[in-house]
C-alpha cells in the first residue's frame, strides 16, 4: 500500500523558489514511477513532472521545463520537486502520484496525494 503526503506548499512571490515534498509511508515507495501534477483553479489537473523507478529518467511539461527539477530518494521515500523562478500562473495545488508504469499514464494512476497549495504573487 502507498500513502502519499505532500508538503511544502505555500505563498510566494514571482521569481522565487520553493521546493515540494512527497512522502509515503509505505514500503513499496521504490516499485513506483512518481509524479507530480497541478490543478490551477477552475482548470483540469496537467501533468508537471516525472521520475523513474531509480530516478534516472525523468520528464517534464514544457512549461516548467528549465525551471522545476524533479528527484527523488528511495531510502527516505520521498519524491521532491524543486520550483524555481516561480511565475503567477503557476499558482495550482500541486499533487504527487505513483504508477507501476513508465512513462507515466495520463490517467488511472495507481496512487495520488491530497495536495499541496503553491500560491505565486505578482
Amino acid at each position: 500500500q502507498v500513502h502519499l503526503v505532500e508538503s511544502g506548499g505555500g505563498l510566494v512571490q514571482a521569481g522565487d523558489s520553493l521546493r515540494l515534498s512527497c512522502a509515503d509511508s509505505g514500503r513499496t515507495f521504490r516499485s513506483y514511477a512518481m509524479g507530480w501534477f497541478r490543478q490551477a483553479p477552475g482548470k483540469e489537473r496537467e501533468f508537471v513532472a516525472a521520475v523513474s523507478w531509480s530516478g534516472g529518467g525523468t520528464y517534464y511539461a514544457d512549461s516548467v521545463k528549465g525551471r522545476f527539477t524533479i528527484s527523488r530518494d528511495n531510502v527516505k521515500s520521498t519524491v521532491y520537486l524543486q520550483m524555481n523562478s516561480l511565475k503567477p500562473e503557476d499558482t495550482a495545488v500541486y499533487y504527487c502520484a505513483a504508477s507501476s508504469n513508465w512513462p507515466l499514464p495520463v490517467y488511472n494512476l495507481n496512487y495520488w496525494g491530497k495536495g499541496t497549495l503553491v500560491t505565486v504573487s505578482s
